[in-house]
């Protein structure tokens, strides 16, 4: 027979198990990560996660959805998840797009809660846990982050200030740093989204077309590492206004989803 200490232990184990392997609950908060030729950056980024939510105490997982990555971080990402059961890989069958990659990526999350990060390790996860209690308290349905100290060339950073100007003007978001792609939000929030050109930087205002209520919070943000960005002029000035006046027609014409979890003013 075991005694009072082996069942006590027994017990303990099956706890922490449950906690860490996503097979045996189902996960209460989804961490989904598109990445494309991020080889150097997999494991950084997947090291600094786990302990984050780990402290959360709750079920969770981390999907990578590899866009049709070219380089090693298919390798990277098999690596990542034999270490750590959270893990798994979401391939495409093909390089589709941050856009269809994240939509693919929050369709398959299963967590009460949702998070999103970029891929290239300049995002800081220890700041979820302030953004998921901001959605906590019930405030908010999702939390953005906000770069106020960006660690990137001076032209990008100008050109991203007078982007963000501009769409808050058109589209009243109500955020300061739409491109923060560090966000948490509740699971329902993802009916909002639908396939669309940079649909990454323009979920907030998607959110609030939707009648979700979206706060913001500043944020870390580190230089990148390994890697190049996947975005040049045209990806950060000519083909978001495009993308940002075609959004506003539609919101305008009231073809955007309305949720039915939404709040309604």
């Amino acid at each position: 027979m075991r005694d009072e200490g082996q069942t006590n232990a027994a017990q303990m184990t099956t706890e922490h198990r449950s906690l860490s392997d996503p097979n045996v609950l189902t996960p209460q908060l989804s961490l989904v990560v598109p990445v494309y030729n991020e080889a150097g950056n997999i494991l950084p980024l997947v090291e600094r996660a786990i302990p984050v939510f780990t402290a959360l105490n709750r079920p969770f997982e981390i999907i990578l959805v590899n866009d049709g990555s070219t380089d090693s971080t298919a390798a990277e990402i098999a690596e990542a998840a034999a270490r750590w059961p959270q893990v798994r890989e979401l391939p495409m069958p093909q390089n589709s797009g941050q856009a269809i990659a994240l939509l693919t990526g929050l369709n398959a999350a299963r967590g009460d809660y949702l998070f999103m990060m970029d891929g290239d390790g300049q995002n800081d996860p220890r700041d979820f846990p302030a953004l998921l209690e901001l959605v906590e308290t019930g405030s908010v349905d999702m939390a953005c982050g906000w770069r106020v100290d960006r660690h990137d060339t001076t032209l990008r950073r100008i050109m991203s200030r007078v982007a963000n100007v501009v769409r808050g003007a058109v589209l009243k978001d109500g955020v300061h740093d739409a491109g923060c792609q560090l966000r948490v939000m509740r699971r329902g929030v993802r009916e909002a989204f639908f396939p669309m050109e940079l649909m990454q930087s323009f979920i907030p205002a998607l959110a609030v077309a939707a009648g979700f209520r979206v706060g913001e919070r500043p944020v870390r943000h580190h230089a990148r590492e390994h890697g190049e960005s996947k975005y040049g002029l045209g990806r950060l000035w000519w083909r978001p206004a495009a993308a940002m006046l075609k959004l506003k027609w539609r919101i305008w014409r009231g073809k955007t989803p309305k949720p039915a979890s939404a709040h309604r003013q």
